[in-house]
């Protein structure tokens, strides 16, 4: 593991944080009283149960129709995606309750160093299908989107990084992945959610039951310390050592436990602004461009940019329509 600091601006404990109605928690104290097996169904559907946030709006409204938009079959639901630019592809995957949109700041990025920028809404979440989903059917969307446009890359926050280091650990085949702010324990994030909902050992132990029979796996197996010997793929980790969410504690051990793991720790930015720090941006594509190579134009060899098309860039385009005339009225 490397470790480097990053500087920025000053943004539980396990990307699920629950701040449940007290009548919610009222209803399923008086349930665990009454019908243990009945809170505990409860509770365990609760925990797929992802939430809805409102369409977006304004600034993100107006990236999402620059984009092209397209429909990918992954987790078990029809995905939301949308992509620009050229070159080799690299997924944006957003956390539990977020959506594409959130990753924004990546694209120009990644778009003006000659890459595709494929942003998407996973199961369950922004114009995606579903009502409920997982940590493994968010690595299965993951990978779907990867294998639709041959990406070489992922760029994943939160959950979204657990499930990316998940889907690797299955199989998904990637040059480079990088992960911000990713959780690191699933059973860490059970017990959070359970004791945020007020459960009795009993009802939390049957309601892990019905949870893990759902899902098909135990979540012991979702620990990346269980599974992190099988990637090999370079993981650059990116954390903060202000992040409320998911501790700082969870970007070490993830970045201490892969074989090509490497650390970098951020300062201010907490869990969600992470998203938006040029720096951060930056240091994500370089990163990537270490191990994939972008698209080059054919004209000077420069990484194609927004203007481009599949083999030239915006200058070579201006140039021949400029000093090329005979290219123009070839016709």
């Amino acid at each position: 593991m490397q470790e480097a600091a990053v500087p920025g601006a000053r943004i539980s404990t396990n990307d699920r944080s629950v701040s449940p109605p007290a009548v919610l928690r009222g209803a399923l104290s008086l349930l665990s009283r009454t019908s243990p097996s009945l809170a505990a169904e409860a509770a365990s559907r609760l925990f797929l149960l992802a939430p809805r946030v409102p369409r977006p709006r304004g600034e993100a409204a107006a990236f999402l129709a620059s984009g092209d938009a397209f429909t990918v079959r992954g987790g078990g639901r029809r995905l939301a995606a949308w992509s620009w630019g050229h070159g080799p592809a690299i997924v944006l995957a957003h956390g539990w309750g977020g959506r594409g949109a959130q990753l924004r700041a990546f694209v120009p990025a990644l778009v003006g160093a000659g890459y595709r920028a494929v942003v998407f809404d996973g199961p369950a979440h922004g114009f995606s299908g579903g009502r409920s989903t997982s940590l493994p059917a968010f690595g299965d969307a993951i990978a779907a989107v990867a294998g639709a446009t041959g990406a070489r890359g992922v760029v994943a926050h939160s959950m979204g990084g657990a499930s990316t280091l998940v889907a690797l650990s299955r199989g998904l085949s990637l040059a480079r992945a990088v992960v911000l702010g990713a959780p690191s324990n699933a059973e860490r994030i059970w017990r959070g959610f359970s004791r945020a909902l007020g459960l009795d050992d009993d009802v939390a132990a049957g309601a892990r039951r019905r949870l893990e029979r759902r899902v098909g796996v135990n979540f012991g197996e979702l620990n990346v310390s269980s599974f992190a010997s099988r990637i090999p793929t370079p993981v650059l980790v990116v954390h903060d050592r202000d992040d409320e969410e998911v501790p700082w504690s969870s970007g070490a051990e993830i970045a201490r436990l892969l074989p090509g793991g490497r650390l970098v720790s951020t300062d201010g930015l907490g869990h969600r602004r992470i998203l938006r720090d040029r720096a951060v941006v930056g240091l994500t594509v370089r990163f990537l461009a270490e191990g994939i190579t972008p698209e080059r134009c054919e004209g000077c060899r420069h990484a194609l940019g927004s203007a481009g098309t599949s083999a030239l860039c915006g200058a070579c385009v201006l140039g021949r329509e400029l000093f090329e005339r005979e290219r123009r009225f070839a016709a």
